[in-house]
């Protein structure tokens, strides 16, 4: 009878594992690590967000009930002191590394065309115990952490990510972030910096996003806008001369103002550097913001990252990324069937299935009873 790798192993062969090798190497990650190495504590990590675990104990026990199987995944035993140790002392940063690589790898792979880029900035809050305090604190009540994305809508996937405590400002954070000469970028208020969105256009990008309800607009150019539209205005002007403290602007372009009715009543005021597309076109740009949001729902819901298994600094930056990376195997997995469309029914069946010996495009396919051994011929 062929030999028929497990559900789980088959997901794990779409990591680089020459590029993780490398990057092992390169942070010395299997040093002073007392056998725990960092293939064994990837593997892991990425089957406690798959199974939606939420202890050390509930990994250690799903793992060791199936010792035959990670065997065949080259990873030793897990223990939860081991588990525990490495998430506190072994560098966040090779994970963090691995995903950008994944990141690159799979936006290739996910994304059909790379014309016409459009990119969703947009952060999540994560909430944590009192127990990391030390670095996490909010206020006095509350700890929590923030991931910074930067989200490709078309491919389903983010392509960048930063976490960061909570009291960290959305803009701080997206000062750091790579621009990406010539791509368009959807965000909402929290990136209300004229210096950074001039940043932006100097490197060729389309920027859309929302006017605060108290900028005005110093209007040059007045557009007829369709009739019975949810588009109610469509105007160019130029944003004030000066900021606070009497600073001057630096960003002095024509910029461009729609204010589009959506259907709970509300009227926004959208803001686009783009003088020329259709404003139907812009206000859509704009609606599509909305999809980012409902990645962040997916993966606290469907990866469990709400709950973690650590609470330094470096166990929360390592259980975020690791669940990316999770995610982004998911979505390469599911790219190569056809038979399950929706993402949560095939996480679903990920889950249901991870340990069993089946072929991942048949998931849906009740499985063949297995033929009787000779042991079993015999008694019959």
């Amino acid at each position: 009878m062929p030999h028929e790798n497990s559900v789980f192993h088959s997901l794990l062969k779409h990591l680089p594992w020459d590029e993780f090798e490398r990057l092992v190497e390169a942070h010395g990650a299997d040093k002073r690590q007392r056998g725990f190495t960092a293939k064994t504590h990837l593997v892991a990590m990425i089957c406690t967000q798959l199974c939606g675990t939420t202890s050390l104990r509930d990994i250690e026990a799903v793992l060791s009930s199936h010792a035959a199987q990670c065997y065949h995944l080259g990873i030793g035993a897990v223990r939860r002191s081991s588990l525990a140790e490495a998430n506190r002392r072994r560098s966040s940063a090779l994970f963090t590394d691995f995903l950008a690589v994944l990141m690159k790898r799979a936006h290739r792979g996910l994304r059909r065309k790379l014309d016409g880029l459009t990119y969703l900035i947009d952060s999540t809050s994560l909430t944590l115990t009192a127990r990391s305090a030390n670095w996490a604190r909010f206020s006095t009540e509350l700890c929590g952490a923030k991931a910074h994305i930067i989200y490709d809508p078309k491919a389903d996937q983010p392509v960048y990510l930063a976490v960061t405590p909570a009291n960290v400002n959305d803009i701080t954070a997206a000062k750091a972030m790579p621009i990406e000469a010539g791509a368009t970028y959807v965000y909402d208020l929290g990136y209300y910096d004229y210096g950074w969105w001039a940043a932006l256009d100097a490197k060729g990008c389309r920027l859309v996003t929302r006017f605060k309800q108290n900028t005005p607009l110093r209007v040059t150019e007045t557009r007829s806008v369709p009739p019975g539209s949810a588009i109610l205005c469509d105007r160019i002007g130029h944003l004030p001369a000066r900021q606070a403290k009497n600073r001057k602007n630096p960003f002095s372009k024509p910029v461009r103002e729609l204010r589009v009715k959506i259907n709970t009543g509300k009227v926004l005021r959208i803001l686009t550097n783009d003088l020329t597309a259709p404003a139907q076109e812009i206000a859509d740009l704009y609606k599509l913001r909305w999809a980012i949001e409902l990645f962040f729902r997916w993966i606290k819901q469907t990866l469990k990252i709400t709950r973690f298994l650590g609470t330094s600094e470096n166990a929360i930056r390592t259980q975020i990324a690791v669940a990316l990376i999770a995610f982004l195997i998911l979505r390469l997995a599911q790219a190569t069937q056809d038979a399950v469309t929706s993402p949560l029914t095939f996480a679903r069946l990920i889950r249901a299935n991870l340990m069993h010996k089946r072929d991942i495009r048949t998931l849906l396919k009740p499985q063949r009873p297995s033929p009787p051994c000779q042991h079993q011929l015999a008694l019959l």
